[in-house]
């Protein structure tokens, strides 16, 4: 029997020959068209690598903080609600540290290469 590539792999396997061997071929606008094609795929490669368990520890954090159950999107959707009505906010213990390593979970699997998030990283 023959194992097939993960999704990870195949999309890794893209991004690389993009970035090793096409791109070095290109020029002008089709090299910036390659160029933003291999971030998408890093991107990509990076939610499925680190995604489900950054989704996990904000679903975890999140019923912990609003004392519920319920998928991510149905948190989310509470968490705000609750916000607007001026039920939870920034005295709201665990709300500023649900907040950060949330937005530090999604910017690292978006831009993580990028200066305030090495910044960020770096303060606890």
């Amino acid at each position: 029997m023959m194992d097939q590539p993960s999704a990870l792999e195949l999309v890794t396997a893209v991004k690389e020959f993009i970035e090793k061997h096409a791109m070095p071929q290109l020029s002008g606008h089709t090299a910036f068209h390659a160029r933003v094609a291999a971030n998408a795929l890093g991107i990509v490669a990076r939610e499925l690598e680190f995604g489900p368990q950054a989704n996990a520890e904000e679903q975890a954090r999140l019923e912990a903080l609003l004392g519920m159950k319920g998928s991510l999107d149905e948190l989310n959707r509470e968490l705000c609600r609750r916000i607007r009505a001026g039920g939870l906010g920034v005295a709201t213990p665990g709300l500023g540290g649900h907040l950060r390593s949330t937005t530090m979970d999604k910017v690292g699997i978006d831009q993580p290469t990028y200066s305030g998030f090495k910044a960020a990283q770096s303060r606890p």
